[in-house]
């Protein structure tokens, strides 16, 4: 078994220990009513849109969500929330660095030992759900899931459902259909765009394949002109009502698994993992990429 097959299939595990630590660090989350930024690289970033989205959501404030290496130096925040599994990708380091002394800040991390971590003010450790393979699962969906109990009204109410319907995920069969298809268009709402963006990169890092994430209420606006037999169209969370059979009409495949979208998003880990499975490559370790990014200047 691949590495990344065994963290994907811990992710239930990591979900419960996330829930269950929540009331022990409420202290350093953001309180209501504070302008705050949420901040990542990579699969990070997109954890970063859906945290400021759900505590939009929730009516907690005003919440945005940046790229690091794009946050705006001008902005002003009562606290940055910044997230980073190593705890040294340059561009993190880099944020924290010019946000010192100048805006509070919260790091998430997979190691304390790190520079981010001694440069943040405040520190959740995530180190229980810290990876060894370069492609990243666990660390993220645990990081959003202890986001989503912060803000949620039950969290371990929410975890049950969370667990039933990452059980379904862990037990749904990748067939040749899913696996062989040459193009996988993920869709998202509110929260779930990023989601939706998230399993796309998946695919695209583990199996080197085409895929594409959009806003499921932009897809008809452009998007669905490369719909066609023998292609995908995933929704991750509710799809807007008449999308599947617009997507049908064209010969596409339209998947909705309708559970919980952290699950549904397990589907997407499992299927990019088969995919480069069935095309002999290695999932643990995508060309070109390394664990952490590191770059000068």
């Amino acid at each position: 078994m691949f590495l990344t097959e065994e963290e994907i299939l811990s992710q239930p595990d990591c979900w419960q220990r996330a829930v269950d630590m929540a009331e022990g660090v409420r202290m350093v989350w953001p309180e209501q009513g504070m302008r705050v930024a949420f901040v990542g690289t990579g699969t990070a970033w997109f954890m970063a849109e859906a945290m400021a989205a759900l505590r939009e959501r929730a009516g907690q404030g005003e919440s945005d969500a940046f790229v690091a290496s794009e946050f705006p130096p001008t902005r002003r925040y009562d606290q940055v929330v910044v997230m980073s599994r190593s705890g040294a990708t340059t561009d993190i380091v880099k944020t924290l660095e010019n946000l010192k002394g100048r805006m509070p800040t919260l790091a998430l991390v997979g190691n304390t030992q790190t520079q981010a971590a001694k440069l943040a003010d405040e520190t959740i450790d995530l180190s229980f759900a810290d990876e060894a393979s370069v492609v990243q699962t666990r660390f993220a969906t645990t990081a959003l899931a202890l986001a989503r109990a912060l803000l949620g009204a039950d969290a371990h109410a929410e975890l049950e459902q969370w667990l039933r319907d990452a059980d379904y995920a862990l037990a749904i069969r990748i067939d040749e259909e899913y696996a062989d298809v040459d193009q996988i268009t993920y869709l998202g709402r509110d929260w779930t765009i990023p989601l939706a963006a998230e399993a796309a990169s998946k695919v695209r890092q583990c199996s080197q394949g085409w895929a594409e994430a959009y806003s499921a209420l932009e897809y008809r606006h452009g998007p669905i002109t490369i719909a066609e037999p023998g292609r995908l169209v995933w929704m991750i969370g509710e799809a807007p009502t008449g999308l599947d059979e617009d997507v049908e009409a064209t010969g596409a495949r339209f998947v909705s698994h309708m559970i919980d979208p952290m699950a549904e998003l397990i589907v997407a880990q499992r299927l990019a993992v088969g995919r480069a499975m069935r095309l002999g490559l290695n999932p643990d370790a995508p060309r070109h990429r390394t664990r952490t990014v590191l770059h000068p200047g």
